[in-house]
């Protein structure tokens, strides 16, 4: 995979092949780092960047959590984006901000190292298929509230997502959902879920799972577009077996729609509240529906 000519480190666009870092850096060995998932599309007025103010707020709010004093603002943050974008003439793709912390300190207590800010971007289609997904249920639960800060997106926390995405590549499931230390729904590795039923839109609400940017965006969407509201609630997985439809959001996944859970097919798969939203949320993004341009932050 091509990851782009250029990158934005710590105050400067530079060639990404003169990054390079040091085998003794503490994210590298502890995971001590946080990163955000945006993504850029194509419109008629040249590349747009969705909801980029709002993921560096979350990338400042995650490195707050690791204690990483992140020495750029939101706004330089999102203007070193714009400039990435530009240098590497990407029209639409996946933009990677990560701060961690780096050199010259070792041991758990990350203080005293330096910190890393970077941002790359690179030309990325679909994380899953267009096509409604299979899903299997992970062995493997979400992250335990009382454990870790599980709204932050912490480098180390995407272990228990690696490996539910492991098992479920080797158990042919397209992707995998997560329950929590409840055994309730949770999320899939990096989407947050929805279901539907009988017109009413349902989703785990916060606690174990990622506040995430396009689950806001389809719960906005849905209640002021198709005037479907949205329940935040606990939900176990019978919820999911007895639903009319359910799917996926994230900024890779976007809205993907699952087909079955554990080999059962959910509702009738006529997804018709589903489809909609997807069709919608692609408009937004692309830039064809004007009243949520502020959105958008055009290169």
């Amino acid at each position: 995979m091509d990851f782009g000519t250029n990158l934005w480190r710590n105050g400067e666009l530079i060639k990404s092949k003169e990054a390079k870092i040091s085998l003794i850096n503490h994210a590298l060995h502890y995971g001590s780092g946080v990163f955000e998932g945006i993504r850029c599309y194509k419109t008629e007025r040249g590349t747009a960047v969705f909801r980029l103010k709002e993921h560096m707020e979350r990338l400042h709010y995650s490195a707050s959590v690791l204690e990483i004093k992140i020495p750029h603002t939101v706004e330089a943050l999102s203007h070193a984006t714009l400039e990435v974008l530009a240098a590497n003439k990407l029209e639409s793709g996946y933009i990677r901000p990560v701060a961690c912390f780096g050199e010259n300190k070792m041991g758990l207590n990350p203080h005293g190292a330096d910190i890393e800010v970077f941002i790359a971007a690179w030309a990325w289609g679909k994380y899953l298929s267009d096509d409604p997904i299979t899903v299997g249920t992970s062995p493997w639960i979400r992250i335990h509230p009382k454990s870790l800060q599980a709204d932050a997106k912490i480098n180390g926390h995407y272990v228990n997502s690696i490996m539910s995405s492991q098992w479920a590549s080797n158990n042919n499931y397209q992707e995998a959902l997560l329950l929590d230390y409840n055994g309730n729904l949770a999320e899939g590795p990096g989407e947050n879920l929805f279901i539907i039923k009988d017109g009413v839109m349902y989703t785990p609400k916060l606690g174990t799972i990622l506040n995430g940017i396009t689950r806001s965006t389809i719960m906005q969407l849905a209640v002021d577009e198709l005037g479907v509201k949205t329940v935040e609630k606990t939900l176990v997985p019978e919820d999911l077996l007895n639903a009319d439809e359910a799917f996926f959001t994230g900024t890779a996944a976007e809205v993907t729609i699952l087909k079955s859970i554990d080999g059962s097919q959910i509702g009738d798969q006529s997804n018709d509240i589903s489809n909609k939203l997807k069709q919608l949320y692609a408009d937004v993004v692309e830039g064809r529906v004007s009243k949520y341009d502020d959105w958008l932050s055009y290169v």
